[in-house]
């Protein structure tokens, strides 16, 4: 597998929001505010607090960004992006406050509207993971899978969200995407399966600095993957295959089981 190179950017708002997201693991809640609120210009404009009961189109965002956070331990279960904010998107909020240092009462105010922000790029990305890192590999960028460009694209923007799920517990180490979407033809040209996640965007195969594969197997198992390849390469793959039955790929592969 080709390892994405550093981009090489210099001090822009992402390494802003790198910089101040350590600081607010050191300085707890009162700098996730500040933070939120210095980059709610280019967020996500919350327009009201959410709560269980309540569905729309915030509820379905809030889910693609607590979609990590799905699970406390190794479990087969996502939250689903339908809007509807029940039992599952609840306790996936109550996790990720925790996680930062927030009130776990799975209400969704502006102190957590303020920490799903900073994990937003202004470029619709997210802080620790760029478009480019997830291209394909023969120059195509989100071109040439088996759906359209735009689609991929917002693919890779759910996939990243459980990624930072992923770097968060795994202590906010970094992670490398060896393989993110890949064209059809680039696919084939790798021996991918003809119907591989990759071709669609909704899958990446990592590495996690200083985490053996089986330790990042273990955390994907809590982060709402419903594909999950043998922990036993130098890689470990991640889908969210369930979530897309339309792909045709509508059933649970953990190839290593429950570990």
């Amino acid at each position: 597998m080709n390892t994405a190179a550093d981009s090489g950017r210099g001090l822009d708002r992402r390494t802003i929001l790198r910089g101040a997201l350590g600081l607010t693991a050191a300085l707890g809640t009162a700098a996730t505010v500040s933070l939120g609120s210095a980059s709610r210009a280019s967020a996500y404009g919350w327009i009201r607090t959410l709560q269980q009961g309540d569905s729309g189109s915030d509820v379905k965002e809030l889910q693609i960004r607590v979609g990590g956070w799905a699970a406390s331990s190794a479990q087969q279960t996502y939250v689903a992006w339908d809007g509807a904010f029940g039992a599952a998107t609840y306790n996936a909020v109550r996790r990720f406050q925790s996680a930062y240092g927030l009130t776990a009462d799975g209400v969704v105010g502006p102190q957590t509207q303020s920490v799903l922000n900073s994990l937003e790029s202004s470029d619709g990305s997210t802080a620790h993971f760029d478009w480019s890192e997830f291209y394909s590999h023969d120059g195509s960028g989100f071109s040439g899978g088996q759906v359209g460009a735009a689609e991929v694209k917002e693919n890779v923007r759910r996939l990243m969200y459980k990624l930072e799920a992923v770097r968060k517990k795994a202590g906010n180490s970094a992670i490398t995407i060896n393989s993110g979407f890949r064209s059809v033809s680039y696919n084939a040209s790798v021996g991918g399966a003809s119907n591989s996640m990759h071709v669609y965007g909704v899958a990446a195969d990592i590495v996690v600095s200083g985490h053996t594969t089986l330790q990042v197997y273990r955390i994907a198992e809590t982060c709402g993957f419903s594909g999950l390849e043998a922990y036993t390469h130098s890689w470990q793959h991640v889908d969210s295959r369930v979530q897309y039955p339309s792909y045709g790929s509508g059933s649970w592969w953990w190839e290593s089981g429950v570990v």
